[in-house]
């Protein structure tokens, strides 16, 4: 068997726990303003809920735990954001660190946006903040080498966890 190393292509790993986020049904247009529009908060995977924007979980993370404050209005700039929603939106970056320093002990983070498809936006014409949770040595061999990403928890039960977590932090 003669394989080059570098490999030149991308590595399937078996995650039998995403059949759930695949066999669910998608909605239609952007799924960041169907989730601030929603009221079934679990189904979306928004974490709160404050004034003007929410907490939810990245459906495609980068890592186990990788948050998003987003405003609920579709705005794409920053100068588009009121007051109130920066306000809100880094008052939800604190919140998802803390929740996030409780339930995956992260030791650090990456926190930013990708503003506009040149940058990468995924959903060019919402803004959102990406909170992404990292430790000491999460770069190994799997992402830098093998050219794949370990996500060690479902998005369902971390989901569950967040949630708790936030309750007991609140009481």
């Amino acid at each position: 068997m003669n394989e080059s190393f570098p490999k030149a292509h991308l590595e399937s790993l078996w995650a039998p726990w995403r059949v759930e986020y695949l066999q669910a049904e998608k909605p239609a247009g952007d799924f960041l303003t169907a989730a601030a529009q929603a009221t079934n908060d679990a189904d979306h995977l928004v974490i709160t809920r404050r004034k003007t924007s929410f907490l939810i979980m990245n459906a495609f993370p980068y890592s186990s735990g990788h948050l998003m404050a987003v405003p609920y209005r579709k705005v794409s700039g920053m100068d588009d954001l009121t007051d109130d929603e920066i306000l809100d939106i880094w008052k939800l970056c604190v919140h998802a660190q803390t929740l996030l320093k409780h339930c995956v002990k992260a030791q650090g983070f990456n926190v930013g946006c990708n503003l506009g498809s040149a940058a990468g936006a995924g959903v060019a014409d919402h803004l959102h903040v990406h909170i992404v949770p990292r430790w000491a040595g999460d770069s190994n061999f799997m992402t830098t080498i093998g050219e794949a990403r370990v996500l060690p928890e479902g998005l369902r039960p971390l989901y569950d966890r967040l949630v708790a977590a936030q309750q007991s932090l609140a009481a």
